[in-house]
């Protein structure tokens, strides 16, 4: 397994720096994310149009101003990082803004329940976890860093209800294993959630995708 090239003390200071350095717009994030949530309960003809904007202006903010202009400070690979997470929010937009091939429906069925975990999880259970553990809102992973965000994306992504393509959603399941590691070697005990999703929610979505009933996508 490579070396980590940083300490638990750097990881957390980047995310100190972070929360300060943009505070308050943590909750700008946060009300987009709920926004999402009532879209997504919607019958309106743009709101999936809306949820993909949000969700590729989420995608770009976090490799754009978390790992570009923060974690590349303390770990190179964080350009890497920050690169696919900008393509992961073009992608969004494309597929569903300029396309129009993703559509997002709350709905009652086992996908929808496993979207309403995840979302819950990521906006509420994640900082609450962190604050039992004893971390303060500004050391912490806020909505809008990678971790809770990408739980987040798993749960808007169950609540599609036409098959999209699976490439979309390559980079959410690399992070939630990359992203996996900070669990295991800095405490970060609230992004076990992140193996959870990724885990449970690549094989929903796959099922989903792959259910006849199902609408294709054009």
């Amino acid at each position: 397994m490579p070396r980590i090239p940083f300490t638990t003390e750097q990881f957390i200071q980047i995310f100190e720096k972070y929360n300060h350095a943009i505070y308050p717009f943590q909750f700008a994030l946060i009300l987009v994310a709920v926004a999402t949530v009532f879209l997504a309960t919607s019958r309106k003809a743009f709101a999936s149009k809306l949820i993909s904007c949000s969700l590729g202006f989420l995608w770009l903010w976090m490799g754009i101003v978390y790992h570009l202009i923060f974690f590349t400070a303390i770990s190179p690979p964080a350009y890497l990082f920050g690169t696919l997470f900008i393509i992961q929010g073009l992608l969004f937009l494309y597929e569903g803004v300029v396309r129009n091939r993703l559509t997002f429906r709350a709905g009652q069925n086992l996908y929808s329940i496993f979207a309403a975990i995840f979302i819950a999880y990521a906006l509420v259970f994640y900082p609450l976890i962190g604050y039992v553990l004893g971390r303060t809102f500004l050391a912490s992973p806020t909505f809008g860093t990678p971790c809770p965000t990408v739980i987040f994306t798993f749960g808007l992504l169950l609540w599609t209800d036409k098959r999209f393509r699976l490439s979309l959603f390559i980079i959410p399941v690399l992070w939630s294993l990359v992203g996996t590691s900070a669990a295991l070697s800095f405490g970060i005990k609230e992004d076990f959630g992140l193996l959870v999703a990724g885990t449970i929610g690549t094989t929903v979505i796959i099922r989903h995708n792959l259910s006849p009933k199902t609408e294709k996508v054009l």
